[in-house]
């Protein structure tokens, strides 16, 4: 198996906040829309480079939506920003009447989701945002798994000319391991590692967990192929198939609840083109509590000896045997 090295850390929001800045300086249309959490999720960097395309509406993230569909209704490129508790659950209302309904094409960019959000809490753990925005019609929802990769997204989202876009991200620096080489297309995963005996279909914070996971159980004999399912909605049913029908197993990996994300969108597609054995490493139907992001990983079964145990369960339920 092909080892994967990470190349030091930094921080997804970070490559938001890059990404921002190129973009601005490519196109005059850009704007960026900013909550009350502008430092912390990063845009103050655009507002400072460009304050005449900057606009805070603080604790008005509704409003914020709202401003955002006017914008682009203009011929401008809005990028609204806020936490993702607060740019997905909050004005979900505003979501789905003006931008959803409406496929105004204004790209939702959520800084501090799921569970590493750590000492913020439950209230800010946005561990439903998936869930939420998958279900909308024309909606777009990305989840990348490093800082390049969070960069790439959103310079790409820009392409999405119908419906909105909605992009998770992270606070805490975490590895970056994928490069320029590496494939990135909205809509199409990547496979990280080939293996024949279980894929693990993984995405944003869980993928890296998914490459250490392939690791440990290439130690055990057992060859994990790793997805990296960055795009949850549209889904890459092409690659999901071909990973169900080659190895008989999945198991899928993320930063959310169990219920209405990643698994789901999974189990959702095989379960009517090629039922299979698939397990959920996830929140299992709980909040969060405050702690270090690490830590919270471990507690709530969602690290990478989480993801080993559900694929060696994954592949003792192909072969027949009992789950443990």
């Amino acid at each position: 198996m092909a080892r994967i090295e990470s190349k030091g850390e930094k921080a997804t929001r970070q490559g938001f906040s890059d990404a921002l800045l190129e973009l601005g300086e490519e196109n005059p249309n850009v704007v960026v829309l900013g909550g009350d959490v502008s430092g912390s999720v990063k845009v103050d960097a655009f507002a400072k480079a460009y304050p005449d395309r900057f606009f805070s509406v603080g604790v008005a993230e509704a409003d914020m939506m709202g401003i955002a569909a006017g914008l682009a209704l203009t011929g401008k490129i809005p990028i609204a920003s806020a936490y993702g508790e607060f740019a997905a659950g909050r004005p979900f209302d505003q979501i789905r009447q003006s931008l959803a309904y409406s496929e105004i094409p204004v790209k939702i960019c959520a800084s501090h989701c799921g569970i590493t959000v750590g000492p913020d809490g439950a209230t800010h753990q946005s561990l439903e945002d998936i869930a939420l925005m998958r279900v909308l019609p024309h909606m777009t929802v990305i989840s990348p798994c490093d800082y390049l990769e969070t960069k790439r997204a959103v310079k790409a989202s820009l392409s999405i000319m119908k419906g909105p876009v909605y992009i998770r991200f992270f606070r805490d620096n975490t590895p970056m391991f994928t490069d320029q080489s590496t494939p990135f297309t909205i809509g199409r995963a990547n496979t990280l590692i080939d293996g024949e005996d279980v894929a693990i279909v993984a995405v944003g914070l869980q993928v890296w967990e998914a490459v250490l996971a392939a690791e440990v159980l290439a130690g055990e004999g057992i060859s994990a192929r790793v997805i990296n399912m960055h795009t949850i909605k549209p889904l890459d049913k092409d690659t999901l198939l071909k990973a169900a029908m080659e190895t008989g197993a999945i198991v899928t990996a993320e930063d959310h609840q169990i219920h209405g994300g990643l698994g789901s969108a999974v189990a959702e597609h095989l379960a009517q083109v090629h039922p299979t054995v698939q397990e959920f490493v996830a929140v299992k139907d709980t909040f969060g509590e405050s702690g270090k992001g690490p830590e919270l990983m471990k507690k709530y079964g969602i690290a990478k000896d989480d993801i080993v145990n559900a694929a060696r369960r994954a592949v003792s339920r192909k072969k027949g045997g009992r789950r443990s």
